[in-house]
């Protein structure tokens, strides 16, 4: 037996999301700022799936809920790609 496990699924999954005016500047300040402070330009884009983890890394409450009975994951019905959602308008999910 092998000691390292097999590779989990490292297909990405595109999302697409509008943002508020309002979060889409504090993006954009977060990113100058990682700039300022790392001297790497780095596109919003690509720093989102980091500050998303890091979300859900510093949850505690999720956290909690992951080692005790985590409620089943439900996969969005997304029809023609797309979804509403409440705050942010429209969501769009599909698999890259």
């Amino acid at each position: 037996m092998l000691k390292l496990p097999k590779l989990p699924d490292r297909t990405p999954v595109k999302l697409t999301l509008s943002l508020s005016p309002d979060l889409h500047q504090r993006l954009l300040s977060y990113a100058a700022l990682y700039r300022a402070t790392y001297g790497a330009d780095e596109p919003v884009a690509d720093l989102i799936p980091f500050i998303l983890g890091a979300f859900l890394d510093s949850d505690r409450a999720y956290a909690k809920a992951r080692k005790e009975d985590l409620p089943p994951i439900q996969e969005p019905i997304c029809r023609r790609g797309r979804q509403k959602t409440r705050d942010t308008g429209t969501v769009t999910a599909t698999e890259a």
